[in-house]
């Protein structure tokens, strides 16, 4: 099956990095799944109401939020803070930190505008439900219910993003608020092997799309992932038909191919 990949396309996907150095391309609201939970949220005058009611992701990061939310009862005890953003939001969220917090507080815990992940319709901030919540430092602590989200997460295709050890290569102070939809197989092969979206997209370029891969069994099946560097304008691509298989742009000089195989005795 032949496949044209245009330059552009590097740009999209669920695994595109962005941060300080690679800012991501604004594609509007349009592409976003609106979704509310106005039962489940603050009613007017309580803690988060005035800034949680109507988010917005993408999918398929809505309907895996939505199911692992679902299955642990989540919304009871915790608070969508923020989803996405688009330039302007983020461009006001960083002039009012600024001007309230500062230089420093505001260079580690808010990504300079065209450069945050909010802005991709992957990312949430979540919060531990309780009258007074912080906006921009929400309390989601690593035990009970949070924790229990937390565990869960990577099986539903979500890492935490900006681990205590990682300021240095992701730029950004430690969050354990905000979690990033990578999808699976990936979220449990970041967690496997230990590595943020920075780490795990150069991880992946040693596994060249035709001549190696990287294996990961999840349940009944492998998924096997590559690497595929942008040839010029458009890159043409010979992809097998026999197998589900899935491409993402990473923002940076290529694609992430995955590829899912089952076992039925082969």
């Amino acid at each position: 099956m032949k496949v044209l990949l245009s330059r552009e396309a590097v740009h999209t996907g669920n695994l595109i990095l962005v941060n300080r150095e690679y800012g991501y391309r604004e594609h509007g609201c349009r592409q976003h799944e609106c979704w509310q939970q106005a039962s489940k949220m603050p009613a007017p005058g309580e803690g988060a109401a005035g800034f949680c009611r109507n988010l917005c992701l993408k999918e398929p990061a809505a309907g895996a939020l939505k199911r692992l939310m679902s299955e642990i009862h989540g919304w009871d005890r915790i608070v969508p803070v923020s989803a996405w953003r688009s330039q302007e939001e983020q461009q006001e969220i960083w002039d009012q930190s600024m001007e309230e917090n500062g230089r420093e507080f505001t260079e580690k815990y808010v990504a300079v505008p065209g450069h945050s992940e909010h802005q991709t319709g992957l990312a949430i901030d979540l919060g531990r439900r309780q009258e007074q919540i912080d906006f921009i430092r929400p309390d989601f602590p690593y035990e009970g219910i949070c924790q229990r989200f937390r565990e869960l997460s990577g099986s539903w295709g979500f890492v935490e993003r900006y681990p205590a050890d990682k300021e240095h290569i992701t730029g950004i102070g430690h969050e354990p608020w905000h979690f990033r939809y990578v999808g699976l197989p990936h979220a449990a092969v970041m967690a496997r092997e230990g590595l943020v979206l920075e780490e795990y997209i150069a991880f992946l370029k040693d596994y060249e799309y035709g001549s190696s891969f990287y294996g990961v069994k999840l349940g009944r099946g492998e998924a096997r992932i590559s690497y595929i560097r942008a040839r010029g304008d458009v890159t043409e691509l010979e992809l097998p038909a026999a197998y589900p298989c899935e491409l993402s742009g990473d923002n940076v000089e290529g694609f992430i191919f995955t590829e899912w195989r089952h076992f039925n005795g082969e």
